[in-house]
């Protein structure tokens, strides 16, 4: 018969091996989920620096209020209370472009720019370039709806980063980004926590294919805290309400 080769998890009868090591003996109790994670995604145990940096992120992408996700979640919870897995999977569907989705699209800009300027001379000579190559064209990771004076996450992960020696070429040209963006757009904006994770991740060496995907891994969390906090106070039934009961009949459009 076939065989299929994998350094992931296998098992005998007797044990269960995990990334070459024992499961049960070496992993459970000793290895932190993040760390386990970023392990899986890379095969190679992260640094406890790089641990850190990578928890740091999942932290930062967790939950960030009512959210579309989490609103999701919670009617989606309502409609099947007793489908746990699609209350989650709707949630995490509606990680896309403009929520969650920046942690891919900032880590994959950046990469570009980075890979056809490997060892530049100045960062900000080429972060100014490359915002006026941009154009009128959005830059991932710049501006919040929120947080338009800054966004706190950021500036705490660039300490974290460099307080482990973990800043890379990624974040080092988006921090230029952050300095030379106002020269050309005539305006500043901040740059947002989504993006300064997806630099982060880039820097880690984390596959850049899957940057949304730690991004959801760290959002499921936070949608399992939305429906725990459903279960306790819930809101998703007035949510359902507040729009069912105040819907008014039009003519068709036609346009």
């Amino acid at each position: 018969m076939a065989t299929y080769e994998t350094a992931l998890g296998a098992s005998t009868p007797d044990t269960i091996t995990l990334l070459g090591t024992d499961l049960a003996r070496d992993v459970m109790g000793t290895v932190g989920f993040g760390e386990l994670a970023f392990w899986l995604a890379t095969q190679r145990r992260p640094s406890p620096g790089e641990t850190r940096l990578f928890e740091a992120v999942l932290a930062a992408l967790a939950d960030h209020g009512f959210t579309p996700t989490a609103i999701v979640s919670r009617l989606t919870f309502l409609s099947a209370p007793d489908s746990v897995q699609g209350a989650l999977a709707a949630g995490l569907l509606g990680g896309g472009s403009r929520f969650l989705g920046v942690t891919e699209d900032c880590g994959r800009f950046l990469n570009a720019v980075i890979s056809t300027h490997p060892e530049p001379d100045d960062w900000d000579a080429l972060a100014l370039e490359t915002v006026r190559a941009q154009g009128k064209a959005r830059i991932p990771g710049l501006g919040h709806h929120v947080h338009k004076n800054g966004d706190p996450r950021t500036p705490r992960l660039f300490q974290i980063a460099e307080e482990e020696g973990l800043v890379g070429p990624h974040l080092q040209l988006f921090a230029a980004i952050g300095r030379a963006h106002p020269q050309v757009l005539g305006k500043t904006l901040p740059l947002n926590g989504a993006g300064t994770c997806g630099a982060v991740l880039a820097d880690l060496g984390l596959p850049l294919e899957l940057l949304r995907g730690f991004a959801l891994l760290a959002r499921t969390a936070g949608l399992i805290g939305q429906l725990a906090e459903e279960l306790r106070n819930p809101v998703a039934n007035d949510i359902f309400l507040s729009v069912d009961t105040n819907t008014r009949s039009v003519a068709p459009s036609q346009e």
